[in-house]
């Protein structure tokens, strides 16, 4: 099974299986991260801000226009901020690292 790594907002790393499919956000839940997604996924917040890690983020498809809306209400955007909705798991992303904002 693929892993991720979260940097929670204390700098805690968090290795976690992520199963191929689900969200990046459905992963945090899945583990007890710290990760809010008020809208459930639906992409109408922004509450799951991550900072993708530089290494990772070329490798992710670009946002659609709407996460980018979306994106522009969060939180200390960074260039590599993404929806943790919006990610979803794959083979290909085994070993993702995302961080969490330092105020959410």
């Amino acid at each position: 099974m693929p892993k991720m790594t979260f940097i929670e907002r204390d700098g805690t790393r968090r290795d976690v299986d992520a199963p191929v499919g689900l969200s990046v956000l459905e992963i945090a839940h899945k583990h007890d991260i710290d990760l809010e997604g008020a809208c459930e996924g639906s992409l109408a917040c922004a509450t799951c801000h991550v900072v993708v890690d530089p290494d990772w983020a070329a490798k992710l498809s670009q946002p659609t226009d709407d996460e980018e809306d979306m994106l522009d209400l969060a939180f200390g955007l960074e260039k590599t901020s993404r929806l943790g909705c919006q990610i979803v798991m794959t083979d290909a992303l085994d070993g993702l690292t995302v961080r969490l904002p330092k105020a959410g």
